[in-house]
């Protein structure tokens, strides 16, 4: 007992010794007045950096597949008449995984042309970032309508551009989101309408039957997700989705 309390006095005196011996690491913010025009520069490029990472949540929704998918997803919740399931967690998941599957092709080629040319310095910052604005270009030029298109031209009043080069992005990007809201709106109708009918059809047996105060959705529900369940719905649902964008 006595040995054991003697190690444990050793212990507590060696303890700020060991303490002051280790380097500890510290971080320091602070504002000062640079002293040579690289530093200027420095300073820009993190504060560009930042305000990258903080729209990139809607880099993600303007300029990938994410817009179209989520909404599809929406109506077919809202027109089977779950609720809140499946919760909007999962919604969004499914909808972020299924995005980044659908844009691989278009990530990697923007890893090999932009991304890694640019880890191995063989070109500039500027160069990599055009060649990522083109890689994006050539993706929503795939899925762009050419009536969004000549909506902006002519809500700008800039010239008719002759190719593709000529459209700048900043009129690219709303038509982009316009065409893909219009085609999620589009098969957001084509999933209501099959339970659109059953909705009907449940509701004038109801009737019929003098049923006045049963609300028509606490029977058609099951009959809903029966038939979901029965056509295999959410591959019907996703395998759409994606082969839209072929």
């Amino acid at each position: 007992m006595k040995r054991t309390s003697c190690w444990l006095g050793l212990a507590l005196l060696l303890a700020p010794a060991t303490a002051l011996a280790i380097d500890l690491p510290t971080l320091s913010l602070g504002v000062k007045a640079a002293n040579t025009p690289a530093e200027v520069s420095t300073a820009l490029q993190v504060i560009f950096v930042l305000t990258i990472l903080t729209v990139a949540p809607a880099i993600l929704l303007m300029t990938t597949a994410f817009t179209r998918i989520v909404i599809v997803l929406g109506f077919v919740r809202q027109a089977m008449g779950t609720q809140n399931t499946p919760p909007n967690q999962v919604l969004l998941g499914l909808a972020l995984f299924l995005t980044f599957f659908v844009m691989a092709p278009t990530l990697t080629t923007l890893n090999n042309q932009a991304l890694q040319p640019y880890m191995q310095e063989k070109i500039s910052q500027q160069q990599a970032l055009e060649r990522s604005v083109e890689v994006m270009r050539e993706f929503m030029f795939s899925q762009v309508q050419e009536s969004e298109l000549q909506l902006f031209i002519d809500i700008t009043k800039e010239e008719q551009p002759a190719d593709k080069k000529a459209v700048s992005t900043t009129i690219l990007i709303p038509a982009f989101m316009l065409s893909e809201l219009k085609r999620a709106f589009q098969m957001g109708f084509m999933i209501y309408v099959p339970f659109l009918v059953i909705d009907m059809l449940v509701s004038s047996v109801l009737m019929a039957m003098g049923m006045m105060m049963l609300p028509p959705i606490v029977i058609s529900l099951p009959f809903k997700l029966l038939l979901f369940v029965l056509v295999d719905g959410w591959q019907l649902v996703v395998g759409s989705l994606i082969k839209s964008f072929g």
